[in-house]
């Protein structure tokens, strides 16, 4: 599934994006993609698995999923996307290269849901780590040829990170 999410992150920097991609899975399909859109709308909640998710929820139906949910990215989910993952009822999350800046992955370690009468607001399970070298090869590639702004300066303390040795 990460490896999915990676080609759906070369679209997105082929379209002068940040190389970051996701994809929602239900059994064996894909029933939401998406890129990030930072450059191309000017805005900034419009984050490629936010909007992977709203594609599938727009699939799905409110009363019964057909299989559970998987959310696969190629960037560890920052906050607002893990508690859009919970909402829409994502059991599982898996994710390539870690964002310590803004990741949000090990608050689910301690999250503590807070009633019972919401059995699809849980935490899910993530795994992280999946092609991280691969991932975080995406984000060099960009820092080669995106020009000076935030978000290359933001994607090189990424590309800094340590290499893992595998991928």
């Amino acid at each position: 599934m990460v490896a999915a999410a990676i080609e759906v992150a070369e679209d997105g920097m082929a379209a002068g994006e940040l190389p970051i991609g996701a994809v929602v899975v239900t059994g064996n399909e894909i029933i939401g993609h998406s890129f990030t859109r930072d450059a191309a709308t000017g805005r900034r909640l419009v984050h490629a698995d936010l909007l992977a998710m709203t594609a599938a929820d727009e699939k799905l139906t409110t009363s019964r999923h057909p299989a559970p949910l998987r959310l696969a990215v190629n960037l560890e989910p920052c906050l607002m996307c893990l508690g859009a993952a919970m909402n829409l009822g994502v059991c599982e999350v898996y994710f390539g290269l870690e964002s310590p800046g803004d990741g949000a992955a090990g608050l689910v370690r301690t999250w503590q849901p807070a009633s019972a009468d919401m059995p699809w607001f849980r935490p899910p399970s993530v795994v992280g780590g999946i092609r991280r070298d691969q991932v975080r090869e995406q984000f060099r590639r960009y820092c080669e040829t995106a020009p000076d702004s935030r978000f290359r300066r933001w994607a090189q303390t990424l590309v800094d990170l340590p290499a893992s040795g595998g991928g």
